[in-house]
């Protein structure tokens, strides 16, 4: 940021005037869902998963005392990718967490290193829909020294809690951050926008700007339309192996509104929600937008 001095002195400032108190999402007991009681004990309930693995795809069920349950959009209850009960169970949201990362073959990891490296001069970031907290945990290794992980889902936050206990962690979604005005100086947001209908997407817009300071950046890094349009043939020639992967890949993941994420215009959205575009990288398998809230 062009600004390097000043977006830590009016976050602390910011954050003497309105306390926000996060939860010991590390400590807190979660209900089992439906899958976590898959057993040997339990067949039909293992045969269960198997199914929904191989397909078989259902809405969500939050087990009784779901915390926060009466707050998490119905949007938000699918079983993307495949994953037996979405996000909400103890046993497969961990399990996910680690086969996503390697399925993506470290593309991940330097996207993250990249948002990180623009907000490096920011007092306070928001990871906004952290899963298991490891993009605001690459911002906290370039030495921002607040760092705040908000995600519907109460199993990704206790999984991020345990693994990141300096960063702060709420419950909330894109279009209800849980964050008083002009609180954080840099958004980080690593493949989240592409799982939300547009009406959603819009309203989160207006949420980042709101939570954002003036002159404060968004940085987002979500799958590239080159391996869900272009043919497999163009993909080998510039990318190898490695674009028939990723190609192969995205038609195997269960995504609902990946098609919708592909036609929001993300300058155009963005504009009309007071930011400005400094950049677009067009890379594959993943594509990244750098936008500055106007002062």
């Amino acid at each position: 940021m062009s600004d390097a001095r000043s977006p830590r002195k009016e976050s602390v400032v910011a954050a003497a005037a309105v306390p926000v108190e996060p939860f010991d999402w590390a400590s807190m007991e979660l209900p089992d869902a439906w899958p976590d009681k898959a057993t040997l004990r339990h067949p039909g309930t293992v045969l269960a998963v198997i199914r929904h693995i191989l397909g078989k795809r259902e809405k969500v069920r939050l087990p009784e005392g779901t915390p926060g349950a009466d707050r998490i959009p119905r949007y938000v209850l699918q079983e993307f990718h495949g994953l037996p009960n979405g996000n909400y169970s103890n046993r497969f949201t961990h399990g996910y967490i680690k086969g996503f990362e390697r399925s993506m073959l470290g593309e991940l990891d330097r996207a993250r290193a990249a948002m990180a490296a623009r907000l490096r001069d920011c007092g306070a970031v928001l990871d906004l829909g952290c899963g298991g907290g490891k993009t605001g945990a690459a911002a906290q290794a370039q030495g921002v020294p607040e760092v705040w992980g908000v995600d519907p889902s109460p199993y990704l936050l206790k999984h991020a809690a345990v693994a990141w206990p300096d960063m702060r962690f709420l419950q909330g979604t894109l279009e209800d951050i849980p964050l008083p005005d002009e609180r954080v100086d840099g958004v980080m947001v690593n493949f989240v926008f592409h799982e939300i209908p547009p009406p959603y997407l819009r309203r989160g817009l207006a949420e980042i700007a709101r939570v954002l300071r003036p002159g404060g950046v968004l940085v987002l890094a979500e799958p590239s339309p080159q391996q869900a349009y272009r043919s497999a043939g163009s993909l080998i020639r510039e990318y190898g192996w490695r674009g028939l992967y990723f190609r192969m890949l995205v038609r195997m993941v269960h995504e609902p509104f990946i098609d919708a994420w592909h036609r929001f215009d993300v300058p155009a959205q963005a504009r009309a929600h007071g930011f400005v575009t400094e950049e677009v990288v067009e890379g594959m398998p993943i594509k990244r937008w750098i936008l500055r809230r106007e002062r």
